[in-house]
């Protein structure tokens, strides 16, 4: 009997193009010169194609950036690992392809959670900043061996009084003055003749403030920046400086930007289709005026879901209907009952594990049993649960707005929610083997995070071809 995530993988690796979609990926003609680009990274050398994804907690925790950065890079070859916060700037941050660590004296900034109640530095793309007024304050990196590099690049807040970055890599120290008659943002890059594991950086004289860093090889392949804050919506990347942001752009260069916002915004309390359209808009349109003529594809929610009865009717729209989850029923006494029919794509799941009612092994998929052992054991059913599972309908609205605003400001779209399966796919992600999401049906396990890497990159692969470019 085919599996569920079989079919899913067959769907995800031959997805159907029409003239403006590529599976869940529409608007594609609009990301032909990242196509290029990236075509020409096969085998080149010089600057690698650079991905630069800007969001919240998806993009952050890196389990989605991640696979997609391995898998292009396998594909392409590595370009470095990208931009990120500097130092460790929340409690759990732990980037993929490098270690970090960070000494005492430093204050955080960030532009959502505790660090931006009382902010003392400038942020820009990475949403956060460090700033310390320790002589001997450090931070330091150390790449793996697919990460090392022969580029790096540090910005950070040139203003009066301000002291010196030493820098130190390769066993050679440069030193980074940040004194000057006036605040502005300075981002300073170092070449390397050969191929670097490491950098360390620690302030001398006043106080420093350091608002992101990059690692990069110039040997074509591809670089993909993920920078994330948690718990974040996309109206809070207006916290964050535009002299800042601008000359961050300018430095890391960016073929493609990556928007991954909207499911913090489904989850408010209130979504006001409006204000979040007007919100929308406006950093894109902010976005578009510091970064110039990069392509930009949105990310669409993905499916997510709550028991909170207070998100029932968050947004102005009908009560969503509840989401079936699989239960335990009964031993089969003699005939078994008709199992009840689930709405949208959880009927799929049925259908792929057959009109049976399965046995639960903890560790295996859910396959059919014998009859005499279905007689006998308890059967796993689906049915509507005491407190039923749910999406927000604000997650509709936000990702409606989505499509709407993307068409018209011509920015690429993925419509997330529709190549995980559709409306109340997050339970079969959580309670079928393999599990694919964590138990808070909001956030993906690193199996999840492969499987939406690998449907996004069939998308691009596919839309790529559709523009005859491989």
């Amino acid at each position: 009997m085919i599996g569920l995530f079989a079919l899913a993988a067959a769907a995800a690796a031959a997805p159907a193009v029409t003239a403006d979609c590529a599976g869940g990926l529409c608007n594609y003609a609009v990301l032909k010169p990242y196509f290029d680009k990236l075509a020409a990274a096969r085998g080149g050398g010089g600057k690698p194609v650079h991905i630069l994804q800007i969001g919240d907690s998806h993009t952050a925790g890196d389990a989605i950036t991640g696979a997609w950065r391995d898998m292009l890079q396998a594909r392409y070859g590595s370009g470095g690992r990208g931009v990120m916060p500097p130092g460790k700037p929340f409690q759990g941050y732990n980037p993929r392809g490098v270690s970090v660590d960070m000494s005492a004296g430093w204050i955080v900034s960030s532009i959502f959670g505790p660090g931006s109640q009382s902010p003392r530095g400038a942020r820009g793309l990475s949403g956060f900043s460090i700033t310390s007024t320790a002589e001997g304050a450090r931070i330091g990196l150390t790449a793996s061996a697919l990460e090392t590099f022969n580029r790096f690049v540090i910005c950070a807040i040139a203003e009066p009084g301000a002291g010196t970055l030493a820098i130190s890599v390769g066993g050679e120290v440069e030193r980074m003055e940040l004194g000057s008659l006036i605040t502005r943002p300075e981002c300073k890059e170092m070449r390397f003749d050969r191929l670097q594991p490491a950098v360390s950086v620690v302030t001398e004289g006043g106080p420093v403030t350091i608002t992101s860093w990059a690692t990069f090889r110039d040997a074509g392949g591809v670089a993909l920046s993920n920078v994330g804050v948690v718990g974040s919506q996309f109206i809070h990347f207006s916290r964050n400086d535009d002299a800042v942001v601008a000359e961050e752009l300018r430095s890391y260069d960016p073929d493609l930007i990556v928007i991954a916002f909207g499911t913090n915004e489904g989850f408010a309390p209130r979504v006001n289709p409006q204000e979040y359209e007007i919100a929308l808009r406006s950093q894109i349109g902010r976005i578009r005026r510091l970064a110039g003529r990069v392509p930009i594809l949105l990310l669409g929610a993905p499916d997510a879901l709550s028991r909170r009865s207070e998100l029932l009717n968050n947004a102005p729209t009908v009560t969503p209907a509840p989401c079936i989850e699989p239960v335990t029923l009964p031993p089969l006494a003699a005939e078994p009952p008709e199992q009840p029919r689930a709405p949208d794509g959880i009927d799929d799941v049925l259908d792929a594990l057959g009109e049976q009612a399965a046995v639960a092994k903890p560790t295996a998929p859910l396959l059919p049993a014998p009859a005499a052992v279905v007689a006998s054991q308890p059967r796993i059913g689906w049915a509507i649960t005491a407190r039923p599972l749910f999406p927000p309908p604000g997650l509709k609205v936000v990702r409606e707005v989505q499509r709407k605003v993307a068409r018209q400001l011509r920015l690429g779209f993925w419509d997330w929610e529709a190549r995980m399966g559709g409306r109340c796919t997050a339970v079969s992600w959580v309670k079928l083997q393999p599990t694919r999401m964590r138990p808070d049906y909001v956030h993906f396990n690193t199996a999840g995070g492969q499987e939406i890497a690998t449907r996004l990159q069939a998308d691009l692969d596919a839309a790529a071809n559709a523009g005859g470019r491989w």
